[in-house]
């Protein structure tokens, strides 16, 4: 059974960063496209960014030159380097392995 565990959230104040990871456990990740979405209170969720199995990343507009995402398949873990952080960029963030698994989410606020 596949198991995603996102931690790394928290308060930030605007400008500020914040790191999260993505544990898989249950089944590798390394065939598997990896992805960081996220949901605003009232909003749908929303892809943030998400990176083949092979390395290639791609990103929201919004989230462009600030964030970045990354994979270790050694440590079945995928991150996302967030800087320069937005109020907007306030949610809660999610990790989807493929496209059948989710983790149950990591909140993050960005406020003075």
């Amino acid at each position: 059974q596949v198991q995603l565990v996102e931690s790394g959230g928290g308060l930030a104040q605007p400008g500020g960063s914040l790191r999260l990871s993505c544990v898989a456990s249950g089944r590798s990740i390394s065939i598997y496209a990896m992805g960081w979405y996220r949901q605003a209170p009232g909003k749908q969720r929303e892809l943030v960014a998400d990176i083949t199995s092979g390395g290639r990343a791609n990103y929201a507009d919004s989230v462009r030159g600030r964030f970045t995402i990354s994979r270790d398949n050694a440590k079945n873990t995928v991150y996302l380097q967030m800087n320069s952080l937005k109020p907007e960029d306030t949610a809660v963030y999610y990790c989807r392995q493929g496209s059948t698994f989710w983790g149950q989410g990591t909140q993050v606020t960005v406020s003075p």
